[in-house]
């Protein structure tokens, strides 16, 4: 394990904010390891997660964290954005790096209300406990939110591919691609219902996903055993009660 030249420590058994991390990290090729995902005996599993947020003069609130050397830090986006500039994975000027980062941030929000849509009262409350809560909240987020967050970023890849090309950002892939990959898998995975309805109004988002899906490095971690599947204990859940009901089948 220590050979290994980043270490990651997230929860083993779901994908969550761990996942946005491992894309950019099998896209750079980096030499890697995830260190949840090993059992105990090699040094893996939860209980190394634990110990390692107490860790380093600045210790991490919560994982995803990342040991990249003798440097240890943690936050999905902060993560990703050193990844992808260190592996070439953005432009080097300064503004296209704030604008990378700009994008990341902005999944981060979208994901974070991903969350809430299930537990919009306490998260460490069970779903169980919040349901009808939950009820109100992801019809919010299904009807206004969705359309408003993935508008976005469809109005960002129309105006860049008429300058430039199919990319979020000047002409080449960059990092957050990934991430926004990432959060349309969730939220078909979540709101299978509700994307059905939403997809055909994003259609560059929808582009872009695909293309990304069929990256060589991204397609062949998503065949492997290491890429963790999507369940109701993530941040990403399917309840068929929280989904839009009217959808077309």
């Amino acid at each position: 394990m220590r050979d290994a030249k980043f270490e990651l420590y997230y929860w083993p058994g779901i994908p969550g904010r761990g996942e946005f991390v491992r894309l950019v990290l099998e896209e750079a090729g980096a030499d890697w390891v995830d260190v949840g995902l090993l059992p105990e005996s090699k040094g893996g599993g939860s209980r190394a997660v634990m110990e390692m947020l107490g860790r380093g003069p600045v210790p991490a609130y919560a994982p995803p964290v990342l040991k990249a050397g003798d440097v240890v830090f943690s936050q999905a986006a902060n993560i990703c954005s050193y990844l992808g500039e260190r592996f070439g994975l953005v432009p080097t000027d300064e503004a296209a790096r704030l604008h990378a980062r700009q994008f990341q941030l902005t999944v981060a929000d979208v994901v974070a209300e991903a969350h809430d849509a299930h537990h919009p009262i306490a998260a460490m409350k069970y779903y169980e406990e919040q349901k009808d809560a939950a009820k109100a909240r992801a019809e919010d987020f299904r009807a206004q939110r969705i359309p408003k967050y993935l508008g976005y970023f469809e109005r960002v890849l129309q105006a860049n591919a008429r300058a430039r090309g199919e990319h979020l950002l000047g002409g080449d892939f960059t990092y957050p691609e990934l991430a926004l990959y990432q959060l349309v898998e969730g939220l078909l995975y979540a709101f299978p219902n509700a994307m059905r309805r939403i997809a055909p109004q994003v259609p560059g988002v929808m582009a872009l996903r695909q293309r990304v899906a069929e990256r060589p490095r991204i397609a062949a971690y998503k065949r492997s055993p290491r890429a963790q599947p999507f369940n109701t204990q993530g941040i990403f859940r399917h309840y068929p009660e929280l989904d839009d009901p009217n959808a077309t089948r």
